[in-house]
């Protein structure tokens, strides 16, 4: 490429700049290799750096890809939110809903009436399974801290007795990093007035703690869901930047949390480099 593309680095699931989950993103006029936009994401070090491409035609939408300073992941909320928020602020898109084809399929993202913006999932329903040898004292709680461990298609799910254990996790990430996940959610049932909190910790992609992961809640709203039967929940993410997501179960006439999951949240502008 000839002339550096503009960065753009937009921070998600909050209103306001330098807190929820910084993503960086970059709108290309045509694919890139994957190498160079590894490269890229490795000298940005954020936790993701999402790649557009415009797919005009009569089914218009943009090619997404997502890429820590490690790896390019297949399913990424925060920085799918960060390019809907790019596209709708500064590339003036007027229709209320975008298209993005991934490694996860068609996703969607949409503008509410609050000006939220609402992203259409897979849910992720996990599975009840022993915890691995070493997980509990490497995030430093104790088996009565712990009701139950999960594992979904990408995470483990350490439900934990309250929202203070969840806060108080101070994890060793050199043993995290051993376990064959792409991270961990820590979570537990809310207070302050959500339903849910949770962090999660994803040392296996490069990313120690993520700040504000909306992947994670396609596992954590088919967990929760069923479990406080509800079909509609506001989660924070307990991390030091700290963000706030709502999940919606979308029915289709299954039990609705096995199929799809909506994931809502807020995006602002922090930074703008070239």
């Amino acid at each position: 490429m000839s002339d550096p593309p503009i960065l753009t680095q937009i921070d998600a699931f909050t209103d306001q700049p330098f807190s929820g989950n910084p993503a960086a993103v970059l709108v290309l006029d045509e694919p890139a290799d994957a190498a160079w936009m590894q490269a890229v994401a490795g000298e940005v070090n954020l936790s993701e750096t999402a790649f557009l491409v415009p797919r005009p035609g009569p089914d218009p939408a943009w090619s997404l890809r997502w890429f820590t300073p490690t790896v390019e992941v297949d399913l990424c909320g925060h920085a799918t939110l960060a390019s809907a928020h790019h596209l709708f602020v500064d590339h003036a898109v007027a229709q209320p809903e975008l298209r993005f084809d991934t490694r996860s399929g068609r996703l969607t993202a949409r503008r509410l009436d609050d000006g939220w913006i609402e992203l259409d999932f897979p849910a992720d329903p996990s599975v009840p399974v022993d915890p691995p040898d070493g997980l509990l004292s490497a995030l430093g709680v104790t088996a009565a801290d712990v009701v139950a461990v999960a594992r979904g298609r990408f995470d483990l799910l350490v439900e934990v007795t309250r929202p203070e254990v969840v806060r108080a996790v101070d994890p060793d990430h050199r043993v995290l990093r051993t376990l064959p996940v792409r991270g961990i959610s820590v979570t537990a049932p809310g207070d302050g007035g959500y339903d849910v909190v949770s962090r999660f910790f994803g040392p296996g992609s490069g990313v120690d703690e993520d700040p504000v992961t909306g992947s994670a809640h396609c596992t954590l709203g088919a967990y929760w869901g069923p479990k406080l039967g509800r079909t509609e929940l506001l989660c924070r993410q307990a991390s030091s930047r700290g963000g706030v997501v709502r999940v919606r179960m979308i029915e289709d006439g299954s039990p609705p949390w096995r199929h799809r999951v909506a994931l809502a949240g807020q995006a602002v502008h922090a930074l703008r480099r070239t």
